[in-house]
């Protein structure tokens, strides 16, 4: 399995947020998966292209021309993919990947989440999304999501289409064992569903 993994760029992050991501790749390659991912070199990114790389495990990065300048791309990628602009760039993540984790990163992260997110409800694709919320840095944000739907914006079915996860074990068994079926759209845009039902 292809896992794309979404996460910070940033070297000035926690380290502890890096070392997390580098254990949960670790274990991906340990496992036989491979790693699609931004091709930075530092924060998450690199951290988690790190532990793919120690682990003999594929690794495919992809990234926009005009990164080029700034030399911060990670060594050690099996294949590098150059695009002509940053939606193109993730075009060819979400096409080349079986899975995608969101792993602590800042907008950019946000932005990638939030899009597969949205392909996935528009039935765009069943693949799985795990958020990965080590130290708890996604609460918020997740109860942004659960207060979206308490004011009627989201339906909670929405809701599941993604699954959080705060240690590797748990994340990866979920991942391998995903049996993904088409969303219904029509059902999550026009109908209560499961214990909507009620309201």
């Amino acid at each position: 399995m292809n896992i794309c993994i979404f996460g910070a760029s940033s070297d000035i992050i926690d380290e502890k947020y890096s070392k997390a991501a580098y254990d949960l790749s670790a274990e991906m390659a340990k496992k036989g998966h491979g790693l699609v991912f931004g091709g930075g070199g530092c924060g998450v990114m690199g951290a988690c292209a790190q532990g793919f790389f120690d682990n003999k495990g594929y690794i495919l990065g992809v990234a926009p021309d005009f990164m080029t300048e700034y030399n911060v791309f990670f060594k050690g990628c099996t294949d590098f993919k150059l695009t002509k602009t940053m939606a193109e760039r993730k075009t060819f993540m979400e096409d080349n990947a079986d899975a995608f984790v969101i792993a602590p990163g800042g907008i950019g992260t946000f932005e990638e989440f939030f899009e597969v997110y949205t392909l996935k409800q528009l039935g765009r694709h069943s693949k799985p999304i795990a958020v990965f919320n080590p130290f708890g840095f996604y609460d918020k944000m997740l109860e942004m999501l659960k207060y979206t739907v308490d004011e009627k914006f989201m339906k909670n079915a929405s809701l599941e289409l993604i699954s959080v996860f705060d240690n590797a074990t748990d994340l990866i068994n979920y991942l391998e064992n995903y049996s993904g079926n088409k969303v219904d759209v029509k059902g999550i845009r026009y109908a209560f569903l499961g214990d909507e039902k009620s309201e």
